[in-house]
């Protein structure tokens, strides 16, 4: 192997080292849990969701939540986090639908 073939992957290995360490903190998650009731009463447990984007509620959404995380959540009653009806749900509380409200059906998580 040649003294500039030996070089170039060294350091191309370098920089994929450098890449990954510099973009490990991308995938940081809400440490702790979230739990949702369904208007049908099924409760649903969530574990650290990424800290990043929409998320999903189950299909029929959720009419109780439960924020057990170190971050503070607002629920939407849409499934894209978009809508006026929205709810501030902080860190390590809860809330719960207003009857004839439609559930909740997205979160976001306020970092």
């Amino acid at each position: 192997m040649s003294v500039h073939r030996r070089l170039g992957t060294a350091s191309g290995v370098a920089l994929l080292t450098l890449a990954v360490v510099g973009c490990s903190g991308l995938d940081r998650t809400a440490a702790g849990t979230i739990r949702y009731e369904t208007p049908h009463e099924l409760e649903v447990t969530v574990t650290s969701p990424s800290v990043k984007g929409c998320h999903v509620l189950a299909q029929d959404g959720a009419t109780k939540i439960e924020n057990l995380t170190a971050v503070d959540l607002i629920v939407y009653p849409t499934p894209d986090c978009t809508g006026e009806d929205s709810s501030y749900v902080p860190a390590r509380s809860g809330d719960t639908i207003v009857p004839g409200s439609p559930p909740w059906r997205s979160y976001s998580i306020v970092h």
